[in-house]
């Protein structure tokens, strides 16, 4: 821990360019067989998914969400959200990649030039990976962070220091969330420091780092030319948040999958029964998470429809509509993965509590991730737009 984290450099084959949301939707069940193999090892060794990262970035899948005009399909966000649910289904630090990028992709879409967003989105249908660093200081005093864009001739000095900076030991670029600009800087550029640094308990091997500035220089056009767009209604946020959901799914899909294997291997306590899975109590106990998760599932589907109606049509009104429905799925689907994860154990007892089988994952995974955006702070907003007209406030978190 607290080592600089040097990129993997390797000359990149260009990514496959996907045709469909179908062929998208297969891939990404195709590489979560995969990558889930592994996974248990990965978080119990912190090993970094370096190779499988590589693999992501060869598949096509970090350029679903770019423009049609641009090379990409445009995908829908339902699709978008529930391609993240199988991917985190697998392994939810590498879907956190794919979140941060997805969610910065939006910020280029929304502020970036008509130059800027061909040059950028190029490079993310060439198979880049955008990593993400913001300036709030998030809650609790956690993360941090310190950064400051200053004027000099014709371009700007960057330096500061940033905890927390999501997926970007994976980046070949960052993009800074700085308080009155936004800025996306190659990973390579001089001045650039990335420790790996990371300790949560959970989502061990996302890549999350500190980023550290040292006056680093930035032509005019690093940073994005309509910043006062940004400041305007968007979904920039609802992305982020929706994508998030995707990975509280997963982690709640994963963690009843594994109830369930359990379940019908494991010997009953009672006489009468062979095994665990008849006994009406735990088949209730299952179905109830079940029914949770379908119901979840839903909740994300429909908050994705609400993100591509403000797409289109950019109102306030869309996108505060769309801001409700995604805090109501992520509220939820936050709930089933921390109750899926706690029923793993209720029901598997002392067995599942082997340090070797690794199945506290889903619940350090949950909790961790759960972390990002509060149920309760998000009842306030909620509850304050419904009671006193104001707005959802934007995200502390990329």
């Amino acid at each position: 821990m607290g080592t600089v984290s040097q990129l993997h450099e390797r000359v990149r084959p260009p990514a496959h360019r996907i045709q469909s949301e179908e062929e998208a939707l297969e891939i990404a069940r195709s590489l979560a067989v995969g990558f889930a193999l592994q996974a248990s090892d990965r978080d119990i060794n912190r090993v970094l998914p370096y190779d499988e990262i590589e693999t992501l970035s060869q598949s096509g899948l970090f350029g679903i969400s770019v423009p049609s005009e641009h090379g990409g399909i445009d995908i829908s966000n339902s699709v978008l959200a529930e391609i993240i649910a199988i991917l985190a289904g697998a392994d939810p630090s590498i879907a956190q990649i794919l979140q941060t990028h997805f969610h910065v992709l939006e910020a280029v879409r929304t502020g970036g030039s008509e130059e800027q967003k061909s040059s950028l989105f190029a490079r993310v249908m060439a198979g880049d990976r955008f990593g993400s660093v913001s300036s709030d200081a998030g809650t609790g005093g956690a993360g941090q962070s310190d950064l400051q864009l200053t004027h000099d001739g014709l371009g700007y000095r960057l330096n500061g220091r940033s905890f927390h900076s999501a997926s970007v030991l994976f980046s070949d670029w960052i993009v800074m969330f700085i308080a009155d600009a936004v800025a996306v800087v190659p990973r390579n550029t001089e001045g650039v420091q990335i420790i790996d640094d990371w300790d949560g308990f959970g989502q061990r091997t996302s890549g999350n780092g500190t980023t550290i500035l040292h006056n680093i220089y930035l032509n005019v056009d690093a940073v994005l030319s309509h910043h006062e767009k940004l400041e305007q209604p968007s979904v920039i946020d609802s992305v982020g948040q929706l994508t998030h959901a995707g990975i509280n799914l997963g982690i709640a899909r994963s963690a009843l999958a594994t109830t369930i294997e359990l379940m019908r291997a494991h010997p009953s306590t009672d006489n009468s029964l062979k095994h665990a899975a008849d006994d009406p109590l735990i088949i209730t106990r299952v179905g109830e998470i079940a029914v949770r998760i379908e119901a979840a599932t839903a909740m994300v589907e429909r908050a994705g429809s609400k993100i591509d109606a403000a797409q289109i049509n950019l109102t306030e009104d869309h996108v505060i509509d769309a801001a409700l429905s995604v805090a109501a799925a992520q509220t939820v689907t936050a709930e089933i993965a921390m109750e899926a994860s706690n029923t793993l154990f209720d029901l598997a007892g002392a067995s599942s509590a082997r340090i070797g089988l690794n199945l506290d994952r889903h619940w350090r995974n949950a909790r961790i991730h759960t972390l990002h955006d509060p149920a309760r702070r998000t009842y306030n907003a909620v509850g304050n737009y419904h009671l006193n007209g104001i707005k959802p406030p934007k995200s502390s978190s990329p």
